[in-house]
């Protein structure tokens, strides 16, 4: 990797959060690619650490919602109060930079349905009137195993997520690192310098050979007699602006046909619907799916 950027970032974040360098990275490629990411494991392996440690690092407005099943939409978005006769809009926390919804699955179907339109379209509705939300945005959500008052999140809102990352247990020598006195984090950048990082992303340089890769890739996923819902063409546009950042993370302009095999093994498998393991079934796809000859 030779972007200095990244570098200053994964510096920092590993002080905070060890041994999950990949974790990281995936984290920083989706918020480049203007995705959203989605921590699924049980607890207290550092799901909500590592949200915490990114905004800081990053400089970025932190909104945080704990999703219980009495939170309602206007817990989220926000409402309206009437004053002097107009009615007025209270934001709420989604307005931010960075939202942490923690505990997701926690929330009744009603209140997350709420994040549908603020990660779609960097919007919420209130009272019939649209507030846009501060730029550059993002939704990084957790969420438990099934079981004990959580439920499955519903397809349209995994579908939204660039990614859906499992932070497992950590190292020896990382647990060890936890013991110790934890320094405090420094910003490496702010909002304003981050935006620009994802419009230089946004114009990462792609072949039309690369892209027929990722076109074939996806649809792959629909013909697998094993996976019974492949994957949307929404998905197909997240994972190419993902291999897009992950190109630039590795400090390259252009997307190679590995940086788009990285991404679809990485932001697919919770948006399709199968028999068997779902990133078995992928790493099976990524093999039998040629890619284009690099030159």
């Amino acid at each position: 990797m030779t972007d200095s950027w990244a570098q200053a970032v994964l510096a920092q974040m590993e002080q905070r959060i060890s041994g999950k360098r990949q974790v990281i990275l995936w984290c920083l490629a989706a918020i480049l690619a203007r995705g959203h990411v989605l921590l699924e494991d049980i607890p207290g392996v550092g799901k909500t650490s590592l949200v915490l440690a990114l905004s800081q690092v990053l400089g970025l407005q932190l909104g945080r919602v704990q999703f219980t099943a009495d939170v309602m939409p206007a817990d989220v978005v926000g409402y309206s109060i009437l004053r002097k006769g107009e009615l007025v809009y209270k934001p709420g926390p989604v307005q931010c930079n960075l939202f942490l919804a923690d505990e997701l699955n926690r929330a009744t179907s009603r209140t997350q349905s709420a994040l549908l339109e603020a990660m779609e379209e960097g919007r919420v509705t209130v009272d019939g009137k649209t507030f846009p939300l501060p730029q550059p945005f993002v939704v990084m959500a957790t969420q438990n195993p099934l079981g004990a008052g959580t439920q499955p999140l519903p397809d349209s809102l995994r579908n939204r997520f660039s990614v859906c990352l499992r932070m497992g247990y950590p190292e020896r020598s990382a647990e060890m690192a936890m013991l110790q006195q934890i320094p405090d984090l420094q910003p490496v950048s702010t909002a304003q310098e981050l935006a620009k990082l994802q419009a230089a992303v946004a114009d990462t340089y792609v072949k039309d050979s690369v892209a027929d890769y990722g076109v074939r890739l996806m649809a792959a996923t629909r013909r697998s007699p094993l996976i019974f819902r492949g994957a949307s063409p929404r998905a197909t546009l997240s994972v190419m602006a993902l291999a897009k950042a992950w190109a630039y993370l590795q400090g390259r302009d252009f997307v190679i046909p590995e940086d788009v095999r990285g991404a679809f093994l990485q932001g697919v498998s919770h948006r399709i619907l199968t028999r068997g393991n779902g990133q078995m079934l992928l790493r099976h796809i990524a093999w039998r799916v040629r890619p284009p000859k690099w030159e």
